[in-house]
């Protein structure tokens, strides 16, 4: 898909004096370090250097790219999307084993281009380096790795950098845990108009399946007043558009100790989001059936600048697998929280992630799964075959799902999410939607591509001085999973 140009989008955090934090300095003073030895390099190669962050996982993973983008671009690093770069990058995700076998693959690529270039650096990071066997792994099988670290101190990456370029061994920074939070960071956006914010880290819910709290350690928010000044530079840069990013947005502030006056619920955190000034819609991502609040239903009902969608991971439809994820809740408990969210909020979209082949799961508790579907009429439906992750419960279960079984339980539920979905397109048919113009459509240069409030593609004639703006558009044509239209008059 053909996107903005990001050569127009300024560097936020790029200067002293735009910074609070003392680690945040700290790190400005490293990337100055770190651009001299780029501008030695440059000119002893008589070129520029080209740099390539490759983005796998979630979109706190891809926030945390554009903090890595940043530091390589005001250090002299011209971004490339080839990664026969001289400084490559994989921020990794480590949710299911076939994330891990890409980043390995394009591992054993990249050791062909580092021949042919001495110079190059190779760079690792995110979720899958905070599993002692991969790091283990690529110790023994990828030598020709220049710098490894974690999730937790993403934050020192110009210190990293700095110390890889200056050195030929392989540097190691993995901390096991922390409870430090520095996001006063340069950050390059992918967009001009809309941005990601980080609101907390980590995640206390352990479902069995899930490496994600052992990656990414306990629940840690940030403090209201940072995430309100981020949300207020970012309005200030021309963003229009915020998406609250947390492994678990709903437990937002519940690590505050009574008393503590930072200690706000996640509903009126993001009521306080939507009153800066510039910003026109606020989305998040992504929250917890077991803790979804009436409260936060009734924040989104009264006010139309909280997306009109709902992420709301059900993960299995039957009360036994569901007890055996740890989820906290049961099938009948899912869908009376649906019930009430689509009593509240009629025009909300609600979409899922499910999970088919774990441990025990039969084709009774697939049916369980089916039923949801079909009473809760998910917009969309994500849906994953489970994947055995090493160091969970659920990898140590002894009555794992033969792989014919999964795949023909997989199968039916598929059918039945796309059906419904489409089925849902059908009611936008001839509405009048307020749509966020994204960029030119990458296969018909005569129409621009939105996004709904409730998170659907909608492609329509228009001009690419729209990027970037709300314009209304009438829906015309219903595809299931995205929209034809035009702007409406």
């Amino acid at each position: 898909m053909a996107i903005e140009n990001t050569k127009n989008i300024s560097i936020l955090n790029a200067n002293r004096q735009d910074v609070a934090d003392e680690e945040s300095v700290r790190q400005l003073e490293y990337i100055e370090k770190a651009k001299a030895q780029v501008s030695f390099l440059e000119k002893e190669l008589g070129r520029k250097l080209t740099a390539c962050v490759t983005t796998f996982g979630c979109q706190m993973n891809a926030r945390d790219s554009e903090k890595l983008l940043a530091t390589l671009k005001l250090v002299g690093y011209e971004e490339t999307e080839s990664e026969d770069a001289d400084f490559v990058i994989y921020n990794t995700c480590t949710v299911r084993d076939n994330a891990d076998q890409r980043v390995l693959g394009r591992l054993g690529q990249c050791s062909n281009f580092k021949k042919n270039n001495p110079h190059m650096k190779i760079a690792i990071c995110g979720c899958m380096m905070q599993e002692d066997s991969s790091v283990e792994k690529i110790k023994k099988s990828y030598r020709f790795v220049d710098l490894i670290f974690g999730t937790h101190n993403i934050y020192k990456f110009a210190e990293l950098l700095y110390r890889s370029l200056n050195s030929d061994k392989m540097i190691i920074d993995i901390w096991k845990e922390t409870d430090k939070i520095v996001e006063d960071l340069p950050v390059l956006r992918k967009y001009s108009f809309k941005s990601g914010v980080n609101i907390m880290f980590g995640c206390n819910n352990f479902c069995t399946y899930c490496i994600v709290p052992y990656v990414r350690g306990r629940e840690r928010s940030r403090s209201p007043k940072d995430i309100i000044r981020e949300c207020e530079k970012l309005a200030a840069d021309g963003v229009k558009e915020i998406m609250l990013l947390g492994q678990n947005v709903n437990s937002y502030g519940n690590d505050f100790k009574d008393g503590n006056p930072d200690k706000i619920s996640f509903a009126k955190l993001i009521d306080e989001v939507t009153k800066v000034e510039g910003i026109e819609r606020v989305r998040f991502m992504t929250p917890h059936p077991k803790d979804f609040s009436d409260e936060l239903i009734d924040v989104i009902a009264n006010n139309k600048k909280i997306a009109r969608h709902i992420h709301l991971p059900l993960q299995s439809g039957n009360t036994e697998i569901l007890r055996r994820m740890n989820r906290k809740y049961t099938k009948e408990d899912y869908l009376n929280l649906v019930d009430k969210i689509r009593t509240k909020l009629p025009d909300v979209a609600i979409t899922t992630d499910i999970i088919v082949g774990f441990p025990g799961e039969k084709k009774e508790d697939v049916d369980d799964t089916i039923d949801v579907v079909k009473k809760a009429a998910f917009d969309n439906a994500f849906t994953f075959i489970y994947s055995k992750r090493s160091g969970t419960p659920a990898a140590t279960f002894e009555d794992q799902v033969p792989e014919d079984v999964v795949k023909e339980n997989f199968d039916r539920l598929l059918k039945v999410v796309q059906d419904t979905a489409k089925e849902q397109s059908f009611k936008y048919n001839g509405q009048v939607q307020e749509v966020l113009v994204e960029n030119v459509n990458d296969h018909d240069e005569s129409l621009m591509t939105g996004r709904m409030s409730n998170n659907t593609l909608v492609h329509f004639p228009g001009d690419r001085e729209l990027i970037g703006k709300m314009v209304k558009v009438k829906i015309t044509e219903c595809h299931g999973f995205y929209f034809f239209g035009e702007i409406a008059e």
